[in-house]
């Protein structure tokens, strides 16, 4: 297992600015707002050879009402809990306050090892007189950074290097699948990560956009290992109104992005939206294996025909992906979430399956028997051959007379022949159609 170094502090101190300097991306958003860093978020750094997960949190307020700050400080120590060293930041500007001493106490009564992290220290030099007011916290010598500058983040890191456990045979990954659960605000994606992962792992409140970053969850079960990824709810583009939010949209589209399936979120009480749309088609267009989860299953009242009636209506809501399975689920109550596994299963296998190209021109053989390629003016498409080009998704290459007569009706006819035979779900499926001497055109 790799070391894990957690980022704690009070709000505004600078803790997601160090973080990104840490890592070398900007994967934690920054602003000036206090408290936008609301979740746990990880990133991977590495260090003397030696790679390191870092845990980015929200700011502590040890005595806060305010319901989504107590969820941050809840959120903050369950970071502590499973961190094997912690990085305190304090803020020189701002000088020792109150809040700095209740984290420090909190920290020590953890009995985790802790560095105390004194940030915004810009000029070079001798630190400010300021600086040695820190000691008072009781945690050993300061370290002096900045977070923007990135002065000082050599001997931080050197100090966080010394209290990792001794280097072991880290355990290889890549049978992990990746899920990132999309879907528009409040529809209970964070619900059923945390219902997954049997712990509040993602702040959940019925406050719509409560999630703003990006979140990891690692899960192991009977199912196999799994990278859930918590996404901020993707709003409409009119109700975008703030840098914060934007950071968040993009953040959803990079989870597209590295993930392998995608479980789409809608809401049984609200149905289809148009938003829903929207979210479905990031992750149709990105290539990506997906699932359609109507959560809140619980909460609809039903006879013995709503789950068809409402199948049957997403169907053709969601013509333009007929691929994605279509399953009713309840965060709250667990309902078909061990379903949902198996499905997520079988979507990845389906993402990443590779058809030799012999079978594959043996379907082709039998496909144009069935039913001729099409003419246009006395023409008519020839299909030479055949071939699989990559995986993720399955993306075939026809090698045609003209890539012209080559209409969509037929590629769709292929597409579900291909599917038919080797029980592909879930996953688009992409075509290269090329004339002789061409590059290709993709479809």
């Amino acid at each position: 297992m790799k070391p894990i170094a957690a980022i704690v502090g009070r709000p505004n101190v600078g803790k997601s600015t160090l973080f990104n300097k840490l890592i070398g991306q900007r994967l934690s958003i920054v602003d000036d707002t206090p408290g936008v860093t609301r979740d746990r978020l990880y990133g991977e750094c590495e260090w003397r050879n030696r790679k390191f997960t870092l845990i980015d949190t929200g700011g502590i307020e040890p005595d806060s009402d305010d319901i989504i700050l107590s969820q941050m400080r809840r959120q903050a120590e369950l970071a502590i809990e499973s961190a094997d060293v912690i990085i305190l930041v304090v803020d020189l500007r701002s000088g020792l306050i109150a809040t700095d001493m209740e984290v420090a106490d909190m920290l020590q009564k953890s009995g985790r090892p802790v560095v105390l992290c004194v940030n915004k220290c810009d000029a070079i030099g001798e630190p400010e007189p300021e600086f040695y007011e820190f000691y008072n916290l009781g945690l050993g010598d300061p370290i002096a950074v900045s977070s923007v500058h990135g002065h000082g983040t050599g001997d931080l890191l050197d100090a966080v290097f010394e209290y990792f456990p001794e280097d072991s045979e880290e355990e290889e990954e890549s049978d992990i699948i990746s899920v990132a659960v999309i879907g528009k605000p409040n529809a209970g994606k964070s619900s059923l990560v945390n219902y997954i992962a049997g712990s509040d792992r993602c702040i959940v409140s019925d406050i719509a956009g409560t999630t703003r970053d990006t979140i990891d969850t690692l899960i192991e079960n009977s199912h196999g290992k799994f990278n859930f990824t918590d996404t901020a709810g993707l709003r409409r583009k009119s109700r975008v109104d703030d840098n914060i939010e934007k950071y968040s949209i993009l953040r959803a589209k990079m989870a597209i992005e590295r993930s392998d399936v995608c479980v789409i979120m809608i809401d049984a009480t609200e149905g289809f939206t148009e938003q829903d749309s929207k979210v479905a088609g990031l992750a149709h267009e990105a290539g990506k294996g997906c699932i359609i989860a109507v959560n809140k299953w619980d909460a609809v009242e039903k006879d013995g025909k709503t789950m068809d009636q409402m199948r049957k209506k997403l169907e053709i809501d969601f013509s333009f992906m007929s691929y994605a399975p279509i399953i009713f689920i309840s965060a709250k109550t667990g309902q078909r979430v061990d379903k949902l596994f198996e499905m997520i299963k079988q979507v990845d296998a389906s993402c990443t399956m590779r058809i030799k190209t012999g079978v594959l021109n043996d379907i082709l053989a039998e496909a144009t028997a069935r039913v001729q390629p099409p003419t246009d003016k006395g023409r008519r498409l020839k299909i030479f051959y055949m071939t699989q080009a990559s995986v993720k998704p399955p993306t075939f290459v026809c090698f045609v007379n003209s890539a012209d007569l080559f209409h969509f009706s037929y590629k769709r006819y292929l597409e579900n022949r291909i599917r038919d035979s080797f029980g592909l779900i879930g996953t688009p499926i992409r075509f290269v159609v090329r004339e002789r001497g061409d590059k290709g055109t993709t479809g």
